[in-house]
């Protein structure tokens, strides 16, 4: 770049002032009108902590002389000597086994002024560190410390989501299982030719001459994709025990490699891999059956999201699948992506993103997968439904494990509770109610409403009246009662503890239980139905207030069926959550017919919205 327009340039720079891109540091010190020289050593290390910072992130331009304000004040008092040590920093002060070989420097006169240009693009050949051994990364409009492994991982992340997206040169269609391509087609849109299937699924594009392919087509497609990917594989390893051994000891029994393009290697991999899910045991009738020891679809799933998600810019590694006595592990070359976190996939937020957007897109395209986010929460589900420990998920800087158990969801404790109930072949929810009366305790129709999860009336109702009917569930506290002392502990009926859990007798009376199912009576009481249309926000209450204050305060207007107040450190937050029995009281306070004070505050009274105010 020429002179002229290195210092037009500079001048540039100067009016558009410090960004993520630009940084001024001026070469003097002091209180304004009375400012003096700065030390040049300062100065050195100032630029060589600038560059690297810029090198660690997106690249920048540095001019020394100026003032943060853009006020040109220039490096004239400096000696040729010190100026020369400066243009000097960014190879002595910076570490020798990390080099800023790109550094441009210029030594300008803008107006009879001496000021220093540099500038560095964005680094990807190393974590650069200034020579004292510190790591800096541009941010926003500083230069701010940041671990090399922190870089790595980034630039490492950054590139994994461009892998499948790039385009190969020198590669044609010819190199594409062409059957499998037009089959695809067929799927998508009967007689579609492959070349526009391939621009369809965005694949491909047509350059000047010829079509090209992106990484992603290979990957799905390849003919040889080993010949494109060394790693494009799944390893089926299963062992002896519950960990893997070394040595002498090395305990693997079976070491299985499965190949091909994705889409064959879904198939494949799978039917290799279904074999091993299964025991052999004895059944009722003293025979030896076959049991899946997972649910299938879970583990289908596991495999699925490793093919679909793994970090294929890892060429050196593929997918493994650990077969251990007593849990399932799938590894996936790359970890989790930045913006999804492992508290994300457990708590199931249905947050998602695609590191490979292509092969993710055409997965969809063809049914393998639903929705992004779909297939954990899928597996979470299959877990519990067949009442199984959740996944567990393991995240680190070289990988994600998803490790499925079939250990059962319940404690020993808690099976030796249900084995006396075994004759009612109770499902999952009753199950869950009826763990909540162990050790003879007492609950409340919350304690139901939130041990099952139930959402919907007519659910509960259902669930409730069933295990009366077979004399499981039944009332410690008869429902008058129960009402009464609930109004004078100033607790909403709904909350008050009154059920407990019936042990069977040895020999259930089949009359008796036969006589109860055919009955129509419903033993569950309308104060139990949680009507979401009735919930209010209450705000204004004091920090200091009691559950039985503000209950007080909220009864005067109808009788409370819920009433939630979130606390942090033992004080109210300021607002609370009720549900009023009837509908009416709803209306009526809402439209402000009756206000309601506690202490000195008149507290304000809103439609709800459980997520918030």
């Amino acid at each position: 770049m020429s002179g002229i327009a290195i210092i037009e340039r500079a001048k540039t720079a100067i009016e558009l002032g410090e960004s993520h891109f630009r940084e001024f540091k001026s070469g003097l010190e002091g209180p304004p009108g009375n400012k003096t020289k700065r030390a040049w050593k300062d100065i050195a290390t100032n630029i060589a902590q600038t560059l690297v910072a810029f090198a660690n992130a997106d690249g920048g331009e540095l001019l020394v002389g100026v003032e943060d304000n853009g006020e040109v004040t220039g490096l004239n008092s400096f000696s040729e000597k010190d100026l020369q040590l400066l243009e000097e920093a960014p190879v002595q002060r910076v570490h020798k086994d990390t080099p800023l070989s790109t550094v441009r420097k210029y030594r300008l006169e803008m107006n009879g002024i001496v000021v220093l240009y540099f500038s560095v693009p964005k680094s990807t050949k190393y974590v650069h560190l200034t020579s004292d051994g510190r790591c800096l990364q541009r941010s926003d409009l500083e230069s701010v410390p940041v671990s090399a492994e922190t870089i790595q991982f980034d630039r490492k992340e950054e590139h994994s989501r461009e892998y499948d997206r790039q385009f190969v040169d020198g590669v044609s269609a010819d190199a594409l299982d062409l059957d499998l391509v037009k089959a695809v087609s067929n799927q998508i849109i009967k007689g579609m030719s492959h070349e526009k299937c391939l621009q369809y699924l965005e694949l491909a594009e047509y350059g000047l001459s010829q079509l090209r392919l992106r990484k992603a087509a290979l990957l799905l497609f390849a003919k040889e994709p080993t010949k494109w990917h060394p790693r494009i594989q799944i390893r089926i390893i299963k062992v002896d025990g519950t960990d893997l051994k070394t040595g002498e000891d090395y305990n693997v029994i079976l070491d299985e490699l499965v190949t091909g393009n994705i889409l064959t290697l879904v198939d494949k991999s799978w039917e290799s891999l279904r074999p091993h899910l299964t025991q052999t045991r004895f059944d009722s009738s003293a025979r030896f059956t076959q049991k899946s020891i997972y649910p299938e679809l879970a583990c289908k799933e596991a495999l699925l999201n490793s093919i679909a998600h793994r970090d294929y810019s890892d060429e050196g590694r593929g997918v493994e699948v650990y077969i251990f006595k007593d849990h399932l592990e799938i590894k996936n070359p790359g970890s989790l992506l930045s913006s999804i976190s492992i508290e994300d996939i457990a708590n199931q937020t249905g947050a998602h993103q695609s590191r490979n957007t292509y092969v993710a897109r055409v997965l969809r395209e063809l049914g393998y997968m639903r929705e992004l986010g779909e297939g954990m929460r899928r597996i979470y589900e299959l877990m519990h439904k067949n009442e199984l420990a959740p996944p567990r998920l393991t995240n680190a800087s070289d990988g994600f494990s998803i490790i499925l158990t079939h250990k059962p969801l319940y404690s020993e404790k808690d099976l030796l509770w249900l084995e006396q109930f075994a004759e009612f072949e109770l499902d999952r929810e009753q199950k869950s109610i009826v763990l909540l009366g162990q050790n003879e305790r007492i609950f409340s129709a919350q304690d139901i409403w939130d041990a099952v999860g139930i959402v919907d009336t007519e659910h509960y109702r259902t669930l409730v009246d069933n295990l009366f009917k077979i004399k499981v569930l039944g009332n410690k506290i008869e429902r008058d009662a129960a009402k009464r002392l609930a109004r004078s502990k100033k607790t909403p009926f709904r909350q008050f503890p009154r059920y407990e859990i019936k042990i069977p007798k040895t020999q259930v009376d089949e009359k008796d239980v036969q006589g109860t199912k055919t009955s129509s009576e419903t033993h569950v009481d309308e104060t139990d139905i949680r009507r979401p249309a009735c919930s209010i926000y209450v705000s204004n209450i004091s920090f200091s207030a009691s559950n039985s204050e503000i209950y007080e305060a909220l009864s005067k207007l109808g009788e409370i069926a819920e009433l939630v107040v979130p606390r942090r450190s033992g004080k109210t937050k300021g607002f609370c959550f009720v549900e009023f029995v009837d509908e009416e009281v709803k209306k009526m306070a809402v439209n402000g017919d009756k206000s309601v004070h506690l202490g000195n505050r008149e507290l304000k009274l809103k439609l709800a919205n459980r997520d918030g105010a």
